[in-house]
Order: structure tokens, then C-alpha cells, then sequence
């Protein structure tokens, strides 16, 4: 079925927002619009962190990484110290938990003038900061604990994040292109700067939705999904019943529903809250297609 892309539309018209790009996804294939002017690839922001989860989901099905591996202990070697004890604490899972112990969010490239961190070891720079509260105890958004995401999975899989993501992700899933903001040491960034169509960012929605398989490929285990769903590494849940998805500065978002197996994904500059409501219309227009 093909679901009435129309009422989306209409939506952004009436709501007057630059829409770029808005896609679905069921197992009829990929419906996209693109009403407005724009570049086919743009920033996904924080949309990115469901990529860089999804890569340590890849890796433990391969059995490479473990949730409760202290970080310090994974990336020995890489980082030159940290000042606060307690990140030995830190494990995998805190930091794509977002709970590793801080107190403040950091390390946002999108917002912050980089050459005043004083260095280019994004790595040491992220560990740097003072954990005022017990790693796992303390929720603190974070694009430093999704750089820390990216370099695990960078020194787990032995080659930088965004191509371990090519080879084992993307590629399979039929991206036809994408690039990902790297550091100053030429890593991944991991919690922003994925350059995407929405008619390709969707389909990773759609692969939690549909229990790890696209193409007739089966990339992701669901025991990873059911983890996924539990903790809301990769997505969570979004205030709309039997909707998980993440979003990103400035509109961005990917949703799906593991329960009817669609997802959305669309690409936008907006600065407000004019886009309140479309993750319900997103469903109600996949629901009744």
C-alpha cells in the first residue's frame, strides 16, 4: 500500500516549515517528497547517535563488545589520562545511556567554537570532565558520550566508525550516499554530522522495525533490538503510543513502529515547535495506507 503522502505535505505547508526531504518506509519499498529546495544530503544532527548505536549493536552480535566493558579499558592507549577516577567506572553502556556520571553536556560541535577546547584529542578532552555524579546513576545529554560511542566501536572493529558502518550497514542497506563529520584526529564524530537523504536515513528505522532484515538481509540480531528497546540506545520512546525514534537539532527525526513495521524520516530547518504533531500524523497516515 502507498501511504497518502499528501496530508504530510499539507501539514508542512500549513505549518510553513522548510521541509527538505520527508520519507516512509514500509514493505511496499520507499515513498519520498521533497517539496522545497534543498540539497539531497543533509546534517541529520543527533540523528547521527542512532547510527553510532547501531554500530555497537553490530558489533555485539559479532561478540566484540560487551555493555558493561569499562570504556577506559576498551580505548587504553588512545587517550592521554583522565583527571576524575570515577570514569573507570564508566561503562559502554552509560555512555550510550547518557549516564556516565556528568553534569553538563559537551563537546557539541554543531554549537560550540572547537579551537577553545585547547586541543585536538577530542578523546582527552572528553575525558576530562569532572563526574560529579556515580556513573549510572545520573542522566546527562551528551555529545561526548557518543564521540566516546564512536571511538569504541572504531577500536573494537578495527577500522574507523563510519567505515565499519559502510561495509556492515549502509552498503547493505542500499545507502546510496553518506558521510559522517570527523575530528581533528580523523575520527567519527558519532553524536552529529551524518549527511544523508531521508529516502536512506529511513531505512535504518525500518530495520528495527522489521526485526533486523532489509533486502532480504539480515544485518541485526533482534536480541539487540529488544535491548535497543529496553535501554533507548539507538531510539526511545517519543510521547506518541508504539512510536520509537530519535530526533535532531533543528527538526531532524527517524521514527518507527515495531508494531505495524513502518518508518519515517525527514530532513528541516526549523528553529521552533512547529513541527509538534507530526510524529502522530506520521502515524495515523502509515496506520490507515
Amino acid at each position: 500500500m502507498i501511504p497518502d503522502m499528501k496530508k504530510i505535505e499539507a501539514f508542512m505547508a500549513k505549518k510553513d516549515v522548510n521541509l527538505f526531504s520527508y520519507a516512509a518506509m514500509t514493505g511496499d519499498g520507499v515513498f519520498e517528497i521533497a517539496p522545497g529546495r534543498g540539497n539531497p544530503c543533509n546534517n541529520s544532527y543527533s540523528c547521527t547517535k542512532s547510527f553510532a548505536a547501531t554500530a555497537v549493536g553490530l558489533l555485539w552480535d559479532e561478540n566484540k563488545i560487551g555493555l558493561d566493558e569499562p570504556v577506559t579499558e576498551v580505548l587504553k592507549g588512545e587517550y592521554d589520562g583522565f583527571k576524575d577516577p570515577k570514569w573507570e567506572k564508566v561503562l559502554v553502556r552509560h555512555a550510550l545511556s547518557h549516564t556516565m556520571g556528568i553534569d553538563k553536556g559537551y563537546l557539541d560541535i554543531d554549537v560550540e567554537d572547537v579551537f577553545t577546547y585547547g586541543t585536538d584529542d577530542f578523546l582527552t578532552y572528553a575525558l576530562s570532565a569532572e563526574l560529579p555524579h556515580e556513573p549510572g546513576t545520573h542522566y546527562q545529554y551528551s555529545d561526548a558520550a557518543f564521540y566516546i560511542v564512536s571511538r569504541l566501536v572504531g577500536r573494537r572493529a578495527g577500522e574507523k566508525m563510519d567505515e565499519y558502518l559502510m561495509r556492515k550497514l549502509l552498503y547493505p542497506m542500499r545507502v546510496q550516499e553518506a558521510a559522517f563529520s570527523r575530528c581533528p584526529k580523523n575520527h567519527p564524530m558519532g553524536a552529529t554530522g551524518l549527511y544523508i537523504r531521508s529516502s536512506d536515513m529511513v531505512k535504518l528505522g525500518y530495520l528495527y522495525a522489521n526485526g533486523g532484515e532489509i533486502y532480504g538481509k539480515k544485518l541485526l540480531s533482534e536480541d539487540w533490538i529488544r535491548i535497543d528497546q529496553e535501554n533507548g540506545f539507538a531510539f526511545q520512546k517519543t510521547g506518541v503510543d508504539g512510536i520509537l525514534g530519535k530526533g535532531g537539532m533543528r527538526g531532524q527525526f527517524l521514527i518507527y513502529s515495531p508494531e505495524k513495521r513502518f518508518a519515517c524520516a525527514w530532513h528541516t530547518y526549523t528553529t521552533d515547535d512547529r513541527l509538534n504533531g507530526l510524529v502522530d500524523l506520521s502515524k495515523e497516515v502509515m496506520e490507515n495506507q
